[in-house]
């Protein structure tokens, strides 16, 4: 699985975090997404890679812009640590 973390800039409450969320599930297989306004980013877990310029166009289709997107392996964390 692969973690894409992406800072994005003008996502000012809930509602806006739900937007990019909701772009997000619409456009791609995704197994996690989640943003936060405060700290102005979003994280999605997927099992498959994502094309980050069509990730880019989607989110900014919404009316926000995506300033960077980082990509890292992505682990599944256990309760007991297995």
């Amino acid at each position: 699985m692969t973690k894409y973390t992406l800072n994005i800039e003008g996502m000012m409450c809930a509602m806006c975090e739900a937007h990019v969320n909701d772009s997000v599930r619409k456009n791609f297989k995704v197994k996690k997404v989640s943003s936060s306004h405060t700290k102005g980013e979003t994280i999605v877990i997927t099992d498959e890679e994502l094309d980050e310029a069509a990730v880019k166009n989607a989110i900014e289709a919404t009316g926000y812009k995506v300033k960077s997107i980082f990509k890292e392996p992505y682990h599944k964390k256990y309760i007991f640590g297995f």
